[in-house]
C-alpha cells in the first residue's frame, strides 16, 4: 500500500480532502490525522478493521480502543446517564486533551446494545465501561463529523514506540501500512491526553497527560447556592440541610463534600455580611442534627451567581434579584420548593422556624433525589 500525505491548513481546510478521508475510514481504510495531543489513526469500529489495526500497531487483540467524537454533545449517543461532575468536566474540558472512562449500569448497557450494531457495541464497550475522547483540532473534528461509522483513533505509532506529534514521525513508523496522512503541522501539546475516570468518590487519573489532577478537580467542581433575603435564617438553614442529605447520598461526612467535588454555600440579596445565623435558625437546624453555628452571612454577587451550577431561591423576589444581577443564570436558578415560596420566619416564634426547616428539608430531599451523582 502506498501512503499518501496531504497538507492541510487548519485555518482553511479543504473539505474535499476531509470527505475523501472520511470515505476511506468508512470503507475500512486507515487515516492518520492530527489532534491537539498527538497524531491518531482513524479506523471504523468494525471487527475486520480493528483486527487490521491491531496488526498495524503490533497491539494485543484484547486492548481497549477509545471512541473519538466530533463534538462534546455526541457523548450522549453512547452514555445515556452522565453524573454531574462528568457533565461539568465535559462542558469545560471538551473539546480538549482528555479521555474519559464512563461506567454504565446494566440498564444502560442493555439500551446501548439495542442502539448499536453488535460488533460496534462489543468493540467499544468493555466490562461495562467505555472510553471517549473529543479532540480539540479542526481537522480532527471535521473528519470525525464526516465519518458515518463510529471511529476509534489510537496514537499513530507502533506499540512501545513514542507517539507521533508530526506527520513525518507518523510516516516514519506507518508508511505503507495506512492510506492517508493528513498533515496539519505539529501537535499543540506534543503528549498524550490525560485519561480519567469519574465516580462518586472523585476523579481518578489513570494516565498522566496534558491535564493535571488539580486542573480536573477545579473544572469539575459542582457549586450549589441558596439565596434568601438576609442570609441569616432560610438560606443558611437550607445550606446546612442540603449538606447533610448530599453527604448521605454520597456516603461521606459533611466535611468531605468539597474534597468529593461539591461546594454548597448561601447568600442574601440585601448585601450585608459577617452576621451569624439567627438563634432560632441555629436551634431549628440543631433539632435536625445540623450545625450552622459557624455560619456568617454574605451578600449576593454577580460572581457568586456566575460560578454556581445550581441556584435555589426561597421566594420569587430572590429569583428576580438573581436575574437582575446575572440574566444568563435563568436556566440555573429556580425556587427551592418547586412552584411554592418559602416565607421568611424572621421575628416569629421558634415553632415557625421549626416548621420552616421541615419545609426546607422536604424540598431539599426532592432536589437531591433529582441529581445524578
Amino acid at each position: 500500500m502506498e501512503t499518501k500525505k496531504i497538507q492541510l491548513n487548519p485555518e482553511n481546510i479543504d473539505m474535499g480532502v476531509i470527505k475523501e478521508a472520511a470515505a476511506i475510514v468508512d470503507s475500512g481504510g486507515f487515516v492518520v490525522f492530527p489532534t491537539e495531543t498527538v497524531y491518531g489513526i482513524a479506523a471504523r469500529v468494525k471487527n475486520d478493521t480493528l483486527s487490521k489495526l491491531n496488526l498495524i500497531k503490533n497491539r494485543a487483540d484484547n486492548k481497549h480502543y477509545t471512541l473519538h467524537i466530533a463534538k462534546n454533545t455526541d457523548v450522549f449517543k453512547y452514555v445515556p446517564k452522565i453524573n454531574l461532575r462528568a457533565r461539568k468536566l465535559i462542558q469545560n474540558a471538551w473539546p480538549g486533551p482528555l479521555t474519559l472512562i464512563f461506567d454504565l449500569n446494566q440498564n444502560d448497557i442493555r439500551m446501548q446494545r439495542t442502539k448499536l450494531e453488535m460488533e460496534a457495541f462489543d468493540a467499544i464497550y468493555k466490562d461495562g465501561t467505555i472510553g471517549i475522547r473529543c479532540p480539540d483540532n479542526p481537522i480532527a473534528s471535521l473528519l470525525l463529523q464526516e465519518a458515518t461509522n463510529p471511529v476509534v483513533a489510537p496514537s499513530a505509532n507502533i506499540s512501545d514506540r513514542p507517539p507521533a506529534v508530526t506527520a513525518e514521525q507518523a510516516l516514519e513508523q506507518l508508511s505503507g501500512k495506512i492510506d492517508i496522512v493528513l498533515d496539519g503541522g505539529q501537535c499543540k501539546f506534543k503528549k498524550s491526553s490525560t485519561v480519567a475516570k469519574i465516580n462518586k468518590t472523585g476523579i481518578e487519573i489513570l494516565r498522566e497527560g496534558a491535564f493535571s489532577q488539580t486542573e480536573l478537580d477545579f473544572v469539575s467542581q459542582i457549586k450549589f447556592l441558596f439565596v434568601c433575603t438576609g442570609n441569616t435564617c432560610r438560606s443558611p438553614m437550607a445550606e446546612g440541610i442540603f449538606k447533610k442529605y448530599l453527604a448521605q447520598k454520597l456516603n461521606c461526612d459533611v466535611d468531605e463534600l468539597e474534597n468529593m467535588g461539591y461546594k454548597v454555600s448561601s447568600a442574601g440579596i440585601i448585601g450585608s455580611s459577617g452576621y451569624r445565623a439567627s438563634f432560632e435558625a441555629i436551634e431549628a437546624c440543631a433539632k435536625q442534627g445540623v450545625n450552622i453555628e459557624n455560619h456568617r452571612n454574605q451578600g449576593l454577587t454577580s460572581e457568586l451567581i456566575t460560578e454556581s451550577d445550581f441556584i435555589f431561591a426561597m421566594e420569587r423576589i430572590h429569583l428576580t434579584r438573581i436575574l437582575a444581577l446575572e440574566p444568563q443564570a435563568e436556566n440555573r436558578c429556580l425556587l427551592l420548593a418547586g412552584d411554592k415560596e418559602i416565607l421568611d420566619p424572621i421575628g416569629q416564634p421558634q415553632r415557625i422556624y421549626d416548621s420552616c426547616v421541615k419545609i426546607i428539608t422536604k424540598a431539599v430531599k426532592e432536589r437531591i433525589s433529582e441529581l445524578i451523582l
